[in-house]
């Protein structure tokens, strides 16, 4: 192996000019953080892949709120089968799979990005309406309507993605320092333009919407506790919504919460800028925002007793059984 004066490896010893530095660690670092990294991806892989057959294979769970959720899961199972092994290489060695495969990888990692929040949206409107008009639920928030916004906010991740990458694509590799590197480099007009759209428009949505759910659960809450009467209840602006409707409603809060909170580091990072983000911090940030796809089937698991049924039809072969589709699961 080539090295530099200072004793730093190269990527590509032939190109000893050019070449970028292989970073080296010691050992029991580098094996830690692959070890951990490839552990959370398989786990993401497996625990997302078992919400996406639950959601699809069990007819009872074809809800407008489960279509959602299994959106969000597409999206989680992409990022532990896609982005963390790509994270892996290009963050604990050199990027050795040229520049096309990069480029893939960071347009790959926008659209998913973009999809999740775009889920994390449609999930707070779907609670929204759920809770705070009950009566109309079912004729506004149907299966078909849920799937075509499905749809329209993995096209609009697709296109609003293309924008961050189309440079690169018309010159591949232009944005590198050296060989052996593999970076997303964003114009600061539309770094701007993307904190407002994908940071503060959406969170600000998410936030608000999930404060007229508390408060309006709050309410009927107090309601049913101090039992008030038939006349009073025909008097509310509110209807009383179902008490399924407010447990799911509890659930996703805990889900929109910890999405907030994986996010929030990534998209702060973003705001301080190049002058004050360092590669380690960098580094923590995305992996808190990855390990946010794999806490969220466990959220499921702990919160939704359908999940965790499913998951035992699953693991032991029943869905093989003929019929087994039409198992009660609610």
């Amino acid at each position: 192996m080539t090295e530099t004066q200072d004793g730093a490896e190269l990527c590509f010893p032939q190109l000893f000019n050019t070449s970028c530095r292989k970073v080296t660690p010691p050992w029991f670092e580098v094996m830690l953080i692959h070890i951990l990294l490839f552990s959370i991806s398989v786990l993401t892989v497996a625990l997302n892949l078992l919400v996406i057959i639950s959601v699809s294979y069990f007819r009872q769970l074809h809800t407008p709120t489960n279509i959602l959720l299994l959106s969000l899961a597409v999206s989680d199972l992409l990022v532990g089968l896609l982005l963390m092994p790509g994270e892996i290489l290009r963050r604990t060695s050199c990027w050795f799979l040229g520049d096309f495969v990069c480029f893939l990888q960071n347009y790959l990692s926008t659209i998913i990005f973009a999809s999740s929040i775009g889920d994390m949206v449609l999930i707070s409107v779907d609670r929204y309406v759920a809770i705070c008009d009950p009566l109309h639920y079912n004729n506004r928030i149907t299966v078909n309507r849920v799937k075509l916004c499905v749809c329209l906010c993995w096209l609009y991740s697709v296109s609003y993605s293309f924008l961050f990458v189309k440079d690169e694509l018309t010159q591949l590799g232009r944005y590198k320092s050296c060989y052996g590197e593999c970076v997303l480099v964003v114009d600061y007009v539309l770094g701007a333009v993307d904190v407002v759209l994908s940071f503060i428009i959406p969170f600000t949505l998410i936030i608000a919407l999930y404060l007229r759910i508390f408060a309006v659960a709050v309410s009927q809450a107090r309601a049913m506790r101090s039992h008030i009467t038939a006349v009073t209840l025909q008097h509310s602006v509110t209807p009383k919504a179902k008490k399924s409707e407010l447990k799911a409603a509890r659930t996703l809060g805990v889900l929109v919460v910890v999405f907030l909170l994986c996010f929030c580091p990534y998209f702060s990072v973003s705001l301080a800028g190049d002058s004050l983000v360092n590669a380690s911090s960098a580094s923590y940030v995305l992996f808190v925002l990855y390990c946010n796809s794999c806490l969220n089937p466990v959220i499921y698991a702990l919160f939704y007793p359908w999940f965790r049924k499913s998951v035992k039809l699953i693991v032991t072969l029943q869905i093989l059984q003929p019929g087994s589709c039409e198992t009660k699961m609610l």
